[in-house]
Order: C-alpha cells, then structure tokens, then sequence
C-alpha cells in the first residue's frame, strides 16, 4: 500500500507543473463583453490562445516604459486600411517606437496622405476586366489605376526632387522629409491620422526599409536619376539603415533596458528587425544576448522555408531572441488582418499610455554610441580601418 502512495505522489509531484494552468472552463459570451474580456475568458486554447497570450505579454512587458518596442509590417497591409485603424493607434499610445516595413507598404500609404480613395471590391472578378476598366486590384481591396497610382507618383516625385532629398541618405531620413511634407498635405486635406508617414514624422517614430527599390517608391526615384543623374542627387545608402536600427537595440540594451518586436507578417521587414542582434554580436562583436521579446503573427510556416530560422526558437540559434527569454516570446499563426485589430483593441483598453521615446532625434546620439562601442570591442576591425587608410 505504501509503495502504491509513493508512486501516486511521485506522479503527482511531476504533473503539477503542467497542471497548473488556468482550467479550460470559460462563462458564456455575453453582448456586453469588451474585446479585452473576450480575449482574456474565452480565447484559452490554439491559436485563440496564442493571441491571448501576445496580448497578456503586451500588457505585462511591452507597457514598460524602459521596453523599446520594433514592428516590422510585410504583406498589403496599408491598403487595407490597417494604418488609420491599427497601426496608428499603436504608435499614438507608445507601443511602436521604430518600424520596418515594406516600400509597398509606404507607397500605398501616400494615398492616405493625398487624399485618394481605395475602394472594397470582391475577390470574384475578371483582372482582364479590371485592367480594361483602369482598375487594380490587391485581393478585395480596388483602386483606379490614373486617379490613384499615376496621381500618387506624380505628386511624390514633385516632392522628392525638392533641395532636401537631393543627397545621399538612409530610408529613416528619406521617410522623416517624405512625412515632414506629407504633413501639410493632411493638414489641407483635413484627414488627420490617416498617414503612417505622417504620425511617424509627428512623433518622432523612425521608419525603415529593408528593400528600397523593391517598390514604386524606389521606382520613382529610379526613374527620375535616369532623367538626370547630375541634378536628381537623392541615393538611398542602405547600409546606414542597417547602422541606424542596430544602433536602436544597441542602445534600448545598454541603457538598461529592454528590446521587444512585435512582426506583423514576414519577408524581408522581419528579418531586417531581427538581424540587428547578430549584426550586435556576430559583425560588430559587442556582447549582447538577443531580442528580449517576440511577438510573430504569421500565417508562414518553418517547415516550407517561410518561417524557417525565425521562430523565437530557431532564432535564439542566430542571436536574435535572448536564449533566457524563449518561454516569454509567443507566434500567432494566422490572419493579420484578423489579429492587429484585435490586438490594438485590447492594448488600448488595458494599459495606459507610454511616453513616447522620439527616436528619430537621437539618431546622431545612437549612431554615435554604435561606432564608440564597436571600435571598443573589436580590435581587429580596428586593424582593418588602418589597412583602408
């Protein structure tokens, strides 16, 4: 009898910290129940339940103020109108202090500031139709093709072959002088708030392409240094972008604090937030342990190569995530459309608002910080700087 007890306790001793979870026994909905009370009483298991875990750690860790928060946007997000409803939202409440996304993205974002109309159509069409009738389509979301994007890049190159752009710079400086002038478009629209690049020049948020040539943005650009390559002098200098973002989590870790990203979608945006830690510890040679927090919707999977090497897990492996931290970084499988709404409700309802870090005008202070730490730390680097003497 006694070694039966024994066992029992032994099993009960090893099952306890796996039992020890809230228990799957939620009230029933009811037409009153806030966003927040939903997610946190009935979103409890799969990817319900990864969502609600993103949002518990949003609440808990990013609502620190010493926590410097990165989202990096891919896919056709600002068509769907995720800026003025999500994003913006976000950014207003201190919950994005840089950003990584997609020249796509920031193209269609100039609609936004220009005042021209998207329009939600169906999926169920004929594109020969479409592209007949002037129209482009982006899945359910459509857009005249002469009124829209041929409006859009006449007015974006009247602004970019302005005295400011005419140099060489980075994506965080190019979007600042796109913003600082997109700002009295809304103004004189009277569309506040509808523009990424707009509340980002307003509050000091720096945003960053990974690929600027990978759009109708970098398009443009390229076209007009055809035009003249003499008088048009605007060159995007990618490899100050990678230095500038770097010098951002360099910073948010020195000073005492924490680095957090919150990857909405993939591609190239989430890899460039991701790779300032092994840019840190792997080129740079400055002691660092990784990203402290992870927040991934994807609807990627490893397996096929989407995800693969980017899962907090697999990242730890390259630096990315602090290797410490792995249980407190979480992946929502699924629609981002579906989920950021969702999200931005639920942070808005329960936690109150960060001051906001206005990142963009310490970018000279930063950079400053990243060249001084890694001549410190890498001697060999520092040999080559002779040789290239």
């Amino acid at each position: 009898m006694k070694s039966k007890n024994k066992r029992i306790n032994k099993y009960q001793i090893k099952s306890e910290k796996y039992l020890c979870g809230k228990r799957i026994l939620p009230k029933s909905i009811v037409k009153n129940d806030t966003v927040a009370e939903i997610i946190n009483d009935s979103m409890l298991a799969y990817n319900g339940g990864r969502l609600r875990a993103a949002c518990l750690l949003l609440k808990e860790k990013y609502s620190k103020q010493n926590v410097t928060v990165g989202m990096s946007l891919a896919g056709a997000l600002t068509p769907a109108g995720l800026g003025p409803s999500c994003i913006i939202p976000l950014m207003k409440h201190g919950y994005v202090d840089w950003i990584v996304t997609t020249g796509a993205n920031m193209y269609h974002d100039l609609h936004f500031a220009f005042n021209l109309p998207l329009h939600q159509g169906s999926p169920n069409v004929n594109d020969v139709n479409l592209r007949q009738s002037g129209v482009i389509r982006i899945y359910d979301i459509f857009g005249d093709y002469y009124n829209v994007l041929e409006k859009t890049d006449k007015e974006l190159r009247k602004i970019i072959i302005r005295p400011e752009f005419q140099k060489e710079m980075g994506t965080q400086e190019f979007y600042y002088l796109l913003g600082k002038v997109l700002d009295d478009y809304e103004r004189k629209n009277n569309t506040r708030s509808v523009s990424i690049l707009v509340a980002a020049y307003r509050l000091g948020i720096p945003i960053f392409t990974s690929s600027p040539g990978d759009s109708t943005i970098g398009m443009n650009i390229a076209g007009l240094e055809l035009l003249d390559s003499k008088k048009f002098k605007l060159r995007i200098n990618t490899s100050i972008d990678v230095n500038e973002s770097t010098a951002i989590v360099l910073d948010a870790k020195k000073s005492g604090g924490k680095s957090a990203v919150i990857l909405v979608g993939g591609g190239s945006p989430k890899n460039f937030m991701l790779q300032t830690e092994p840019h840190i510890q792997e080129i740079l040679q400055i002691k660092e342990v990784g990203h402290d927090y992870d927040i991934n919707i994807t609807d990627a999977r490893p397996d096929t190569g989407g995800l693969s090497g980017a899962t907090p897990s697999e990242a730890v492996s390259w630096g990315k995530i602090d290797p410490t931290k792995v249980e407190e970084n979480v992946v929502v499988y699924g629609d981002v459309t579906v989920y950021l709404p969702l999200i931005t409700s639920y942070v808005l309802f329960t936690t109150p608002q960060k001051i906001q870090k206005r990142l963009y005008f310490k970018k000279a202070e930063l950079y400053s910080l990243l060249k001084k730490t890694y001549f410190k730390y890498n001697q060999e680097i520092s040999e080559l700087g002779k040789l290239l003497k």
